[in-house]
């Protein structure tokens, strides 16, 4: 399939560039509507998982995935739930360990790669009897929903899925957060995972340390030190190259829009699977100009180009 051609021409003309587009949003925008209903999952290792459900007694679900240190009730998400809930579907909106708002169990918590977790929560919501269900993530979520998809051929019922800035290839994502200019969001997100690191080292003594922590301000040494060996890689090295997703991609066997803004100031060129979308009948690529990181806004209120994008392509190419 060719490169898709974006109806997203222009964001609002106060968002000035890529990181406008991706910081305004991420900042000031909220949906303060109380949609969720909670359900925890109790995992076979001891752990816990929470989806928060929209229910309407629908026969089709949009499950939907968060970003790095994101959760259920970030604007996008709640964005999301509030929109496909307007169009008589349900939702689940689940948080990886840690982000539900209650420290998880285990030393572990989740990464871009944690696909047994989601396809915990993926199993739960085909057990409801949907007819019907669609994988819609964001960021790391949209990493984790296509490596899904990519590993193995998943229940038919599951017709599609809808990501939205996703880091393709984490190696390259990993280098773009070095940049001068984007430092800003890694020092963010790894202000989040220490605070959390200090939590977990006091759980759990024995296995984790937050000794020099402070100091720590790039994600090689987090990887290193904490990714890698509490989820069961070697090193960093290894957790980029066995968890990022584009190696994935050539075996999904269902619709999938990947929408990845050219101005996204968190992905460089090989977060954009070009050619493997050009030889694919089922990976459609659109890449507009503009939209930042997860942005892609319209106006304040109201849904984004993202729910408005998903929603066509799903009766486009998913019979929905």
């Amino acid at each position: 399939m060719p490169i898709v051609q974006s109806a997203y021409k222009k964001s609002p003309s106060y968002m000035l560039n890529g990181h406008w587009e991706t910081v305004i949003p991420s900042m000031f925008f909220k949906v303060k509507e109380d949609l969720y209903t909670r359900e925890r999952l109790e995992l076979s290792d001891g752990d816990f998982l929470d989806i928060d459900w929209v229910k309407s007694d629908s026969k089709r679900c949009i499950i939907l995935s968060h970003g790095l240190e994101g959760d259920s009730g970030r604007y996008y998400m709640k964005r999301t739930a509030k929109f496909f809930k307007e169009q008589g579907w349900d939702v689940a909106g689940w948080n990886c360990r840690s982000c539900s708002g209650e420290m998880n169990r285990l030393p572990r918590f989740y990464h871009h790669g944690d696909t047994p977790d989601l396809s915990q929560v993926v199993n739960t919501v085909l057990q409801r009897g949907y007819d019907q269900v669609v994988m819609m993530g964001y960021s790391m979520g949209g990493s984790m929903t296509l490596k899904y998809l990519g590993e193995e051929t998943r229940d038919p019922r599951i017709v599609g899925a809808c990501v939205f800035s996703v880091p393709c290839n984490l190696r390259n994502s990993a280098v773009m957060l070095k940049e001068p200019g984007n430092r800003f969001y890694e020092r963010r997100f790894l202000k989040k995972l220490l605070k959390k690191i200090a939590i977990k080292a006091e759980q759990h003594p024995d296995v984790i340390s937050a000794e020099g922590i402070e100091q720590m301000d790039d994600f090689d040494e987090f990887h290193d030190r904490y990714t890698a060996p509490l989820h069961g890689y070697d090193s960093k090295e290894d957790f980029f190259e066995k968890a990022t997703c584009d190696q994935f991609l050539p075996s999904i066997d269902r619709p999938v829009l990947i929408v990845n803004a050219e101005n996204d100031p968190m992905l460089g060129e090989p977060c954009y699977p070009r050619e493997i979308a050009g030889k694919s009948d089922l990976i459609f690529l659109e890449i507009p100009k503009r939209g930042g990181h997860v942005g892609f806004t319209i106006k304040k209120k109201g849904p984004s180009y993202m729910e408005l994008r998903a929603l066509e392509f799903l009766k486009e190419n998913c019979n929905v």
